[in-house]
């Protein structure tokens, strides 16, 4: 009886999961945005802290941050809007040369007794995707984007809200101690990533922008800030970012000057990736490479591009929440990276 107990348990657990993740994918218009403003005032809280130490009252605070979100962010969407409407408008041009440059690498490996049918592989593996792929992400962010006034008026009563709302769930859960404790690691984890997740990222943005204008490569500053929003995707979000900057230099710089591209956003991933990085995140969050990787896919799948930002700290969420319970500690062990987790009891 017992068995069979537990395994209706599961199955219920199960279908409420479907159902859940139908909800969510189903109302994606209004939970995305909700969960990109979560996310935004969670970075925005230091900030208020440390408004706070110089006793600047609680709404100038907010206020003044969110003048700040509000500048950054209209500037940000002047500068790739105007440069993503130029380059959409050269980009028939631009796959018609790539594919030129494809077709002429084929060539060079015939010469090389390394025969390969053109029309075969153009149909399997069409390069001027690659760059549909990148352009696509960032026009599927500017589309979340558009529901900005929504946005900044979630983060700034989540802002106001902040304070009291971790007095009421720690007043509302069953074992206060324990998951007080639960969520407190959570925040401090999350505000951690975020915040070295974003100096990095922004780091690598302004670099991958030099080494451009550098190169004299066309619109650097549209790499450069594509590379800092996907320096988030972890694993595979730089290597897409430097995707359509290479390509783009090949077919108006030449082979050169498109192998210096692809060195410099090696070298800049590689010194901020695993040598800044680890330096300040420490141990990081905890979870496996396999489970990021596979993180992405699945908030990608569930919620676009803002999922792909954000599938780190959302499988935090999972993850943590799991550790909570003894039926769902094994879980969080297998998408942890290997350590022991700590007893809750």
């Amino acid at each position: 009886m017992t068995g069979l107990t537990g395994a209706n348990k599961s199955l219920v657990v199960f279908a409420a999961l479907v159902i859940g993740l139908a909800g969510i994918k189903a109302a994606s218009v209004i939970v995305i945005p909700f969960v990109l403003a979560a996310f935004i005032a969670i970075i925005c809280n230091p900030l208020l802290s440390f408004f706070a130490r110089y006793k600047i009252p609680k709404g100038i605070a907010i206020m003044l941050v969110m003048l700040m979100v509000v500048g950054i962010g209209m500037s940000l969407a002047g500068l790739v809007g105007q440069s993503l409407t130029d380059f959409s408008k050269d980009l028939p041009e631009y796959k018609a040369k790539l594919q030129k440059e494809f077709i002429w690498l084929v060539d060079v490996a015939a010469q090389y007794n390394i025969l390969i049918n053109k029309e075969q592989l153009i149909s399997m593996f069409d390069p001027g995707k690659m760059i549909d792929v990148a352009t696509n992400m960032l026009t599927g962010l500017g589309g979340v984007m558009a529901n900005l006034f929504l946005i900044i008026l979630t983060v700034v009563f989540m802002l106001f809200e902040a304070p009291m709302l971790s007095q009421k769930i720690h007043m509302a859960l069953d074992d206060p101690d324990m998951k007080m404790k639960q969520i407190d690691r959570f925040l401090n984890s999350i505000n951690s990533y975020l915040a070295i997740k974003t100096l990095v990222s922004l780091g690598t943005g302004v670099l991958a922008s030099l080494l451009l204008w550098v190169l004299n490569v066309d619109y650097f500053v549209l790499w450069g800030v594509m590379a800092f929003m996907f320096n988030y995707i972890p694993n595979i979000g730089s290597i897409i970012a430097a995707v359509p900057a290479v390509l783009l230099a090949l077919i108006t710089q030449g082979p050169l000057i498109a192998g210096f591209v692809g060195a410099g956003y090696l070298t800049i991933n590689t010194v901020m990736g695993n040598i800044v990085e680890p330096r300040y995140m420490g141990k990081g969050l905890g979870l496996s490479t396999l489970v990021v990787f596979l993180s992405l896919i699945f908030w990608g799948w569930l919620m676009g591009t803002v999922g792909m930002l954000l599938s780190v700290p959302l499988t935090m969420i999972v993850k943590i929440a799991l550790e909570t319970s003894h039926e769902g500690r094994w879980l969080a062990t297998l998408l942890g990276n290997g350590e022991k987790l700590e007893d809750q009891t």
